[in-house]
């Protein structure tokens, strides 16, 4: 059985033409392949994107505008993967498990898949969020489990309090700069939703 979409993905956006699509996509693709090969995103240009695309430069600002652009869709593109995972993949991270088991998973899976994604997060700009159309699909789909967890109070700031330490600034600081083991800050945050649910 498979969920309804609380919110359209990312990927739902108006129909492109056959050969835009075609383009866009093996742009993508050659973006990642480069991000594989180099180790990291540093070395990901325009040009670079663009000769392994076999393409004219112009043609890569064209369909992204800018490197920041690019970026932003690659992001997209993975968070429209994550997104599909949680509406229709197996449980306990997609449907037919039970609530609090999907939204424990949720968290293992949120803070693996942001930092994994860090550094394309901070490339694709906007002070280094992900997009409004992700946060508001991750702040419904926990919404949408508090619900059927029936916690009272006021839901939206609840997903918001329990969104918030998976986000990249925090989960970098505690992370990367603190040393904390992942495991423990998933610990942490699995307490602070058994806390919210009690």
């Amino acid at each position: 059985m498979t969920e309804r979409p609380l919110l359209p993905l990312l990927h739902d956006a108006p129909v492109e033409r056959a050969d835009a699509a075609r383009n866009r996509a093996a742009l993508l693709e050659a973006a990642g392949r480069l991000i594989g090969r180099c180790g990291g995103l540093e070395r990901v240009t325009m040009e670079a994107v663009a000769a392994e695309a076999g393409v004219g430069k112009g043609t890569v600002f064209r369909r992204f505008d800018s490197r920041e652009g690019l970026m932003a869709a690659l992001l997209d593109h993975s968070e429209s993967a994550w997104q599909a995972s949680v509406i229709s993949g197996p449980p306990p991270l997609g449907p037919d498990a039970p609530p609090l088991d999907r939204l424990l998973a949720f968290g293992r899976s949120r803070i693996e898949a942001t930092l994994l994604s860090a550094d394309l997060i901070r490339a694709a700009g906007r002070a280094g969020t992900r997009s409004y159309a992700a946060y508001s699909f991750v702040a419904m789909h926990v919404r949408h489990l508090l619900t059927e967890l029936e916690v009272g109070g006021d839901l939206p700031l609840l997903a918001t309090a329990l969104l918030a330490p998976l986000e990249v600034p925090v989960l970098e600081q505690q992370v990367r700069v603190e040393g904390f083991a992942v495991e423990r800050v998933y610990a942490a945050w699995a307490d602070l939703v058994r806390r919210v649910v009690a």
